[in-house]
């Protein structure tokens, strides 16, 4: 539990409605279409379920909605502990079911989310509980409003442009302890007061504070058909991670000198490589390796060898440079592998070196980083001594769409 938590934090799932806007559908309201290959409140739930911190759950359905409900959560863990609840007339009186329902359950707080956000995670959670552990009676979400906003008349005539600076965008859940809402709800059923929109106007209404914490852009609510159609997109995307593969080759001269530079490891030799910059042969392979992950061209296009400010440079720029054009592009690496082509030096006994620096430069962990070797058994350039050749292997996880 959150610092400054002393309960328990109830859940009121609304998914009471009919959603016309949506369109119909043999599966019935949007809130049992399918996305991903499960209904969208199978994700909600889903998302709570995974929360640690969530306590009872109740879920307000239509009357008619049993048995899609049902079959919706029949293969969700502990569903047997959901608490089920009728919805009313409105979604003001739903909500206010699903708060009297959690009566009884020892809730100290109370998350109320629209089963229609299926994109609720466990950071968006994390920080509404933040929220009210700093002793906030109510939390809203939100986003700030990035579109231009405008007045018209009934005839369809802009009258204004409305200033956009303090304007946010709510989402669920919002959150507030429980009795407070509880009370303003029952005190809004009481007096017929029914102009609210969501749970935070009821809050304003009865003179309770709310305060803003961050939203989320995914935290979408699937209103229209064509919501339905990108979050089943989104997830299928999601379902099957965009694996890419990038190989690089590289090879470098040997000519007299101290010693040669490979993985960013030094190490004594009665030769050098030749190269403009440190001439890490096993670096710049690697390079081409992530640029050709996303396509972005490879070594020569980024640090042209004819740039002075090259000259000498350690190969472990290029390497941090070709790490954040993947990263810019949503990548996550997943694994590097090299293989060294030499007769001279041996590198077993700095390859546990060399891999422990790649891992470092790449901010991986040292399991996904691999180095190997092998001679070319005396045979061309490299078997006579010539040069060092590498050959690298990249593989990147990109983000769904």
């Amino acid at each position: 539990m959150e610092q400054g938590l002393s309960g328990t934090i109830g859940v009121v799932v609304v998914a009471a409605g009919r959603g016309e806007r949506a369109g119909a559908s043999v599966e019935g309201p949007k809130q049992y279409r399918r996305i991903g290959g499960r209904p969208v409140i199978w994700h909600t739930l889903k998302a709570f379920l995974d929360w640690p911190k969530s306590g009872p759950i109740a879920v307000v359905i239509h009357p008619d909605d049993r048995a899609l409900l049902d079959q919706a959560v029949a293969d969700l863990p502990a569903r047997e502990e959901l608490i089920i609840v009728t919805g009313g007339a409105t979604r003001q009186a739903s909500v206010l079911n699903g708060l009297r329902a959690l009566q009884g359950h020892g809730v100290n707080y109370v998350m109320i989310q629209d089963g229609v956000r299926p994109f609720v995670n466990g950071d968006l959670l994390e920080r509404v509980a933040a929220g009210l552990a700093a002793g906030h009676v109510a939390i809203l979400p939100a986003v700030p409003v990035s579109d231009t906003i405008k007045r018209a008349d009934a005839s369809g005539v802009i009258t204004a442009t409305v200033p956009r600076h303090d304007l946010h965008a709510a989402q669920t859940p919002q959150s507030f302890f429980y009795d407070t809402i509880l009370g303003a709800h029952e005190r809004a059923a009481e007096e017929k007061a029914m102009a609210f929109t969501d749970d935070a106007s009821i809050a304003e209404w009865a003179g309770i504070p709310v305060h803003l914490v961050e939203g989320s852009i995914d935290n979408v609510k699937l209103t229209v058909q064509r919501d339905i159609a990108m979050a089943d997109e989104k997830l299928k995307g999601l379902a099957l991670p965009d694996v890419r593969t990038g190989n690089g080759y590289d090879v470098h001269q040997l000519e007299a000198g101290d010693g040669v530079t490979l993985c960013g490891i030094f190490i004594p030799h009665d030769q050098k490589l030749k190269g403009h910059s440190d001439a890490d042969v096993a670096l710049h392979a690697l390079t081409d390796a992530l640029l050709a992950t996303c396509g972005a061209g490879d070594i020569g296009d980024h640090f042209p060898p004819s740039d002075m400010r090259w000259k000498g440079a350690p190969s472990r720029i290029f390497l941090e440079h070709a790490a954040r054009i993947v990263q810019a592009a949503g990548g996550t690496i997943m694994n590097a592998d090299i293989s060294l082509i030499a007769e001279a030096p041996k590198i077993g006994p700095h390859r546990q070196a060399m891999r422990e620096k790649l891992a470092e430069i790449l901010d991986i962990s040292l399991d996904r980083c691999s180095v190997k070797a092998t001679t070319n058994e005396t045979i061309g350039f490299v078997g006579r001594r010539e040069g060092i050749a590498a050959i690298a292997t990249a593989t990147v996880v990109y983000r769904g769409a």
